[in-house]
């Protein structure tokens, strides 16, 4: 890819990105307030944001998948391969979900938070660029020293 593509596609990409954060500002996810509030199931607002992204989302896919859409940038086939079940994503979720509830913001939110000028939000993202590398290293580890925490499949057990 030359360098006047990857501009473009980088440019390209960084005003979806801007759009996503403006919407995720509108609906009221970068707010502290309305997260805890959803978590704590006092306010469904941003539960039914949520639902209608995974709504949207599972069109789209659905449409990618059947009409044989190609990415915007690679002009590949836009495909959907079936990935194995990894044990360390429990302790990663339950780790995902104790720093949400207790920080009140969504790491995918949290680069929006930033740009609204939310500047607390940068300890935050430090933290979960620190967490990220640090599962990353003890998951490289783990692979050097017993090999894939992927769990094993049972015959038939697949989905296509």
């Amino acid at each position: 890819m030359n360098a006047n593509n990857l501009l473009v596609r980088n440019g390209l990409f960084l005003l979806i990105g801007l759009v996503f954060g403006f919407f995720l500002s509108r609906a009221g996810a970068t707010d502290p307030a309305m997260i805890s509030a959803l978590l704590l199931f006092q306010n469904f607002h941003l539960l039914w944001v949520i639902a209608t992204a995974v709504g949207v989302g599972a069109v789209l896919n659905l449409l990618a998948k059947y009409r044989q859409w190609h990415g915007l940038t690679s002009g590949r086939l836009i495909s959907f391969p079936h990935k194995p079940f990894v044990r360390t994503l429990i302790p990663g979720a339950l780790l995902f979900g104790a720093g949400w509830g207790l920080t009140g913001v969504c790491p995918g939110t949290a680069p929006a938070m930033l740009g609204e000028g939310q500047w607390f939000v940068g300890v935050i993202l430090i933290g979960i660029t620190l967490g990220t590398w640090l599962v990353g290293w003890i998951d490289h580890r783990w692979i050097n020293a017993r090999g894939p925490a992927i769990m094993p499949q049972r015959p038939g057990n697949h989905r296509g």
